[in-house]
C-alpha cells in the first residue's frame, strides 16, 4: 500500500458485519461447482439490481481529472487520462458478477479496455506475478497475473451503454468477473506490478487471497 492509500478510520456497519462474516464462515454451503455446468455458484442468489457496497467513501472523480498509474514490474510504465484510456482498442464484453455478499447479476453489458490489451501495452517484466490494485477511497486489493490477464478482465468505464455511475466505481473500475467481485476495485487510480504478493484490505481481514465463487473462496483457510 502507498503512503496515499488511507482506508477510512472508522469501520461502517458493512465492514463491520463483513469482518464478522469472515471470523463465523457465514454463507458458507461447503459445496463447489464447474463454472459452465452451473451459472450460479454455490450459495449465491440472483438479483436484477446492482446492490452499491464500499467502505462508506464514494469518491466523485470527473472524468476529465481521472487518471490511472501503471507501475512497478514493467517495461512501460504510464499515466492514463481518461483520453488515453479511449485510445487503446475498446472491448464490450458481457459477464455475470459474483459478490462475496451472496448476490450475482447476470449479463451485465460493460464497456473499456480488456486486461490483456493493457498488459500489450505496458509490457510486463518476467518476474511480474502479482498486481495490486489501488482505488481513490484507500482500498486496495490483490490479484495474481493469471487472473488479471483473464479474457474476460476489464478495465471498465461503461455499463449497460452508459458511463460508469460513481457509486459503482466510476468514472472508470476493473471488472475481473471469474472472481467475487471485490477483487474488482472501484475508483481505480492505480495498478501495481509486483513480483511477491501484497494482500489487500478484505484479503488481511480474513477474506480469502483468491475469491474463485465456484470453488467458494469467501474466506481464507
Amino acid at each position: 500500500m502507498s503512503d496515499e492509500d488511507h482506508p477510512p478510520e472508522q469501520p461502517t456497519k458493512l465492514t463491520r458485519n463483513k469482518a464478522a462474516w469472515a471470523r463465523e464462515g457465514k454463507f458458507l454451503t461447503g459445496r463447489t461447482a464447474r463454472p459452465g455446468a452451473e451459472r450460479l455458484p454455490p450459495g449465491q442468489k440472483e438479483t436484477r439490481n446492482w446492490p452499491v457496497l464500499d467502505l462508506g467513501l464514494k469518491p466523485d472523480i470527473p472524468r476529465e481529472d481521472w487518471k490511472l498509474r501503471i507501475e512497478g514490474l514493467v517495461e512501460r510504465p504510464a499515466v492514463w487520462d481518461f483520453q488515453a484510456l479511449l485510445a487503446q482498442p475498446q472491448s464490450e464484453p458481457v459477464s455475470d458478477i459474483h459478490c462475496v455478499t451472496t448476490w450475482s447479476r447476470y449479463d451485465n453489458h460493460w464497456k473499456g479496455v480488456a486486461t490483456g490489451d493493457l498488459l500489450a501495452a505496458v509490457r510486463p517484466r518476467d518476474e511480474a506475478r502479482f498486481v495490486v490494485l489501488h482505488a481513490a477511497d484507500g482500498y486496495t486489493t490483490n490479484l495474481a497475473l493469471d487472473d488479471f490477464a483473464h479474457p474476460d478482465a476489464l478495465v471498465a468505464h461503461g455499463w449497460e451503454g452508459r458511463p460508469l455511475t460513481a457509486e459503482h466505481g466510476g468514472p472508470v473500475r476493473l471488472v475481473v468477473p471469474h472472481l467475487y467481485f471485490w477483487k474488482s476495485a472501484k475508483w481505480l487510480k492505480a495498478i501495481e506490478f509486483r513480483g511477491e504478493d501484497q494482500p489487500g484490505f478484505w484479503e488481511v481481514r480474513g477474506y480469502h487471497n483468491r475469491g474463485d465463487p465456484w470453488r467458494e473462496q469467501r474466506y481464507s483457510d
